[in-house]
């Protein structure tokens, strides 16, 4: 019966855990709607992408830990974690910008599902 009680527990930090990184990405793309910017590294500027580092680093090291607990319980992937670094990088001249990017991403992350 302890490994169902691990297990149980584990799936309970996993949940914890990825409401925290979800609240830690909505705050950043809050701010990021906000005007700031390098939440999706478009920038090749050294200080804009220091000063979002600890939020990255923060959101990688969540992400990876969810990564671990979802293998262990045998679950799919962290899609949110997966399609947040998926949408960083370079893009093209077209492609909206940062602010605009995290409104929609926001949008995404707030509106409740049906």
């Amino acid at each position: 019966m302890a490994k169902p009680d691990r297990l149980a527990r584990l799936d309970a930090q996993r949940e914890d855990l990825e409401t925290d990184y979800r609240a830690t990405l909505i705050a950043a793309l809050e701010k990021t709607a906000a005007g700031a910017l390098g939440l999706f590294d478009r920038t090749p500027d050294r200080r804009v992408r220091a000063a979002i580092a600890p939020t990255i680093d923060s959101l990688t090291e969540m992400g990876d830990d969810i990564a671990a607990m979802r293998q262990r319980l045998m679950m799919e992937p962290f899609a949110l974690h997966r399609d947040f670094f998926a949408a960083r990088g370079p893009v093209s001249a077209s492609a909206v910008g940062e602010q605009k990017e995290a409104r929609l991403w926001l949008d995404r992350l707030t509106t409740p599902s049906s």
